[in-house]
Parts: C-alpha cells; sequence; structure tokens
C-alpha cells in the first residue's frame, strides 16, 4: 500500500485527502519509483477546481513534476534501472498517473535521468518550468541575440526559468509584475527590464527599453484583457505565446494590433512536444547544459511536506511566491 494524495469532489485545496491503495507492479512501457521530492504546478490547483484543459475523473490524482528514485521496470522499458535517480516530467494527463505519493507507476515515456548534481529537491523544480520556456522560446520562437521578449506573471517558477532562457541566448528579458513589491526580486533574479502594469504603461515602458522596436515575442500565462496592451507592445511579424489562463475575465483578439503588425497569436502548452523524443532530448540538452554552466539554476521559493500539501496549495494560491514550490516526501 501506498499514501496517495486524491480529491473525490472539485474545489479548494481542502478537497484533498489521503487515500492508501495498493501501488501494484508496473505495466508495459511504465516503472514504479519512490517519490522524494514533487514540484507544484498551478495546473494542479487548476485541475483540483475543475478549471483546467481537462476535467478530471473523479476521484483523481494529482501531480505532474518529481525527483523520484526507480524501483521497478514494465515490459519494454529499456535506458533505465532499478536505483536510478530519475525526474519525472510533465508528459502525461494527471486522469491516467498522479505523483502527489509516497509511491507511483509513471509512463517510461513522461521520465528522464536526473540532472547531474542536482538534489531531490532541485531536480522536482526544473522540467515543468525549462521545458515550458524551451518549446515556446527557443523551439518555436526562435528566440535570439537582441530580440526582446515580455514576460508576464514574471515571479512564477516558469517566468523566471524564461527570464534565464532569454538571457543564456542574449534577448532582452522584460519582466512584467501586478505591483512593485518584486521589482528588486526580479531584477535580482536576472531581468533586464522589471514593468509594474498597474502602476505604469505597458506599451511606453517597453517602447523605452527596446528603443522603439517592440518585443518580438510576448510569453503569456495570464491572457484576459491585458492582451490588447501586449499585442500593442510587440514588433511587426511578432509571436504572441498564451500558455495558460490566469484571468478571470475574457480574453480579447486584439484585432487592430494583430493586422497592423501581423502578429501571430498562439496557444501553447508544453504537451505539444514532450511525447516527442527528439524535441525533447534538445530539450533535455539545452537545460541540462544550462544547469551545468550555471545559466539556468531554479529558483525554489519554499518547501513543504507531503503531509502539508493542503498548506502547500494555499501557499501556491495565494501569489506571495517567488519560484517554485516544492514538497518533499520523508521517509
Amino acid at each position: 500500500m501506498t499514501r496517495v494524495v486524491r480529491f473525490h469532489r472539485t474545489g479548494g485545496p481542502e478537497v484533498m485527502q489521503f487515500d492508501d491503495l495498493p501501488v501494484g507492479n508496473p505495466g508495459r512501457g511504465e516503472m514504479r519509483v519512490r517519490i522524494e521530492a514533487i514540484g507544484l504546478n498551478r495546473a494542479e490547483a487548476m485541475f483540483r477546481s475543475g478549471a483546467y484543459l481537462e476535467p478530471p475523473r473523479l476521484p483523481a490524482r494529482l501531480g505532474y513534476e518529481a525527483s523520484a528514485i526507480v524501483e521497478a521496470l514494465g515490459d519494454g522499458v529499456n535506458g533505465f534501472a532499478p536505483g536510478d535517480s530519475v525526474s519525472v516530467i510533465p508528459a502525461f494527463s494527471m486522469n491516467d498517473y498522479g505523483v502527489y505519493a509516497d509511491t507511483a507507476i509513471v509512463p517510461a515515456y513522461g521520465v528522464v535521468k536526473r540532472p547531474n548534481g542536482a538534489s531531490a529537491i532541485e531536480a522536482a523544480a526544473v522540467w515543468m518550468a525549462y521545458l515550458t520556456a524551451w518549446g515556446a522560446l527557443i523551439d518555436i520562437g526562435k528566440l535570439g541575440q537582441g530580440d526582446a521578449v515580455i514576460i508576464p506573471a514574471a515571479s512564477s517558477s516558469v517566468g523566471l526559468a524564461a527570464i534565464q532562457v532569454a538571457n543564456s541566448v542574449g534577448a532582452i528579458s522584460i519582466a512584467t509584475t501586478r505591483t512593485r513589491a518584486k521589482a528588486a526580486a526580479l531584477r535580482k533574479a536576472g531581468a533586464a527590464h522589471v514593468i509594474a502594469t498597474s502602476e505604469q504603461d505597458l506599451v511606453a515602458e517597453v517602447d523605452r527599453a527596446t528603443g522603439g522596436k517592440g518585443a518580438r515575442i510576448v510569453f503569456d500565462p495570464v491572457a484576459g484583457p491585458q492582451v490588447e496592451k501586449l499585442a500593442e507592445a510587440m514588433s511587426p511579424h511578432g509571436i504572441l505565446f498564451i500558455y495558460g489562463a490566469l484571468a478571470t475575465a475574457p480574453t480579447p483578439f486584439p484585432v487592430i494590433a494583430a493586422m497592423q503588425k501581423t502578429l501571430t497569436l498562439r496557444g501553447y502548452t508544453l504537451f505539444e512536444f514532450v511525447r516527442d523524443k527528439e524535441r525533447l532530448a534538445r530539450a533535455s540538452a539545452f537545460i541540462e547544459v544550462g544547469l551545468a554552466a550555471g545559466r539556468l539554476k531554479p529558483v525554489v521559493a519554499r518547501t513543504f511536506t507531503l503531509d502539508e500539501i493542503i498548506e502547500a496549495h494555499r501557499y501556491m494560491e495565494s501569489n506571495e511566491q517567488l519560484g517554485k514550490i516544492v514538497v518533499t516526501v520523508p521517509r
């Protein structure tokens, strides 16, 4: 038996509960892993509340991302052995698998070797953030030297990863945050420019930061009415990636700016490439080289234990954090 966090109805953090379930043996293409640390993601809170990309099949598990030790391999799984230190990456549906547990069955396609030298906590904070940023900014957006990228909600783990990825290729990282409260921390985290959108004119500040050129890429997890301002702040032929829907208000299509500048507005999640072995290998190489060189370094805001999972979700929804929330699984 193993302890598994599940929810039997949708709602706030309090709907999560511990269920003792048989862990079983891995099937074909699967492995059983002992969880060491879990990286929390906003998607899990949305799934728990019934507001995610897919509705949960109740009772539902949670958890996309973890560091773990391989315990057993199913048929057809190659390249791993019991005892290996690995990372579970977001590559599956939480209706099928989840890593909020002491021990979990996970698909082999959603497991990679742990980066050299990374602790269990660091390894749980790497993959969702850097894979999400790499896919949009590098693989699709071809971000490079001198390009400007606007990064809304920049204090999130993905936002901080995007700042680091942009800086690593010589791009100009423009972080946005609602107020000035996190501005100094974002500058310390590497943002070339920080804009407090409730206190400053976004378009004017981007214009100032880019010498009037505008930003070629926007990497937005919020959506909502601000999309119109973001489009106004872009350069011709730019790409506006929307990879989240944190705004509660509807998202307008910025018709005039899109037509004037021939912009591309694109929905995006990392799921479009993580099951592609070649693209995942390129992403992993980029991330591992960046980690080894110190250009990429996950920022951990706070840690909790698995027993504190409800408190951890409440903290995640408070928006107080700067970086990743990690939940450890003590033995």
